[in-house]
């Protein structure tokens, strides 16, 4: 069994289904890359596995144990762990402190300072910054904090949703770093995200995800060869 699988699963929203019938599984050590336009699904599809949401119908299993209805915090206990779209720091806090408050888990409160060290090395500029509040900082220093507080509840798979949204491209390509260095360090990635280029080209596979259904799937060199990708995605 893979380390993620999602197998056949329907999410809703009330009365209005949004995830038809989707199956997707990561093995561990991976990074996959899920793109798809605006309203395909995709951070719906982040918030099912994170427990945010519930699925209607089908399964999830993370380590060979059915999470489909398990809540967030035992999601996190686990070892899954998001990075939500739009950051959702604490403004009035420290940098230090929104970090802290990512190691709030049994699993990693014991860790806390080991991996303060380990996130400052990987972020240096975090160190510098952490007695300020994240409301001072820049965007692209925001989204550092938002995935250093996500590597502080000491993640097996991180799932990043739009990490580069709305940031300036030499600032994007810092944050692709960041992951490719993240995945280096043994971290499995799931990785949201509309800057298909980028994504893909640090990605082992890939996922197209189109009105709520995988529409395209396999190794992230094929689908950036993909005439339809080229087309649809990539504006070539």
């Amino acid at each position: 069994m893979s380390f993620l699988e999602v197998k056949n699963i329907d999410v809703n929203y009330g009365d209005v289904q949004v995830i038809f019938d989707l199956s997707l599984e990561i093995a561990e050590g991976e990074v996959v890359s899920i793109i798809g336009g605006n309203g395909a699904g995709k951070s719906t599809l982040l918030k099912t596995i994170s427990g945010l949401m519930h699925p209607a119908r089908g399964e999830i299993f993370f380590e060979e144990t059915a999470i489909q209805t398990a809540p967030p915090e035992k999601i996190v206990e686990c070892g899954i762990v998001q990075v939500p779209e739009g950051r959702r720091l604490f403004t009035l806090m420290s940098v230090k402190d929104n970090l802290i408050v990512g190691a709030y888990n049994s699993r990693a409160d014991q860790h806390m300072n080991t991996t303060l060290e380990e996130v400052y090395t990987l972020l240096p500029r975090l160190q510098e910054r952490a007695s300020q509040l994240a409301m001072t900082l820049s965007g692209g220093e925001q989204q550092m904090v938002a995935i250093g507080r996500g590597l502080m509840a000491m993640p097996k798979l991180l799932m990043l949703d739009e990490p580069s949204l709305g940031l300036a491209p030499i600032l994007i390509k810092d944050i692709f770093q960041t992951v490719r260095k993240i995945a280096d360090q043994g971290t499995t990635v799931l990785l949201v995200e509309q800057d298909v280029m980028h994504s893909l080209s640090l990605s082992d596979r890939g996922y197209v995800l189109e009105h709520g259904r995988i529409a395209m799937e396999g190794p992230a060199k094929d689908l950036l060869n993909d005439p339809h990708i080229k087309t649809a995605y990539l504006g070539l």
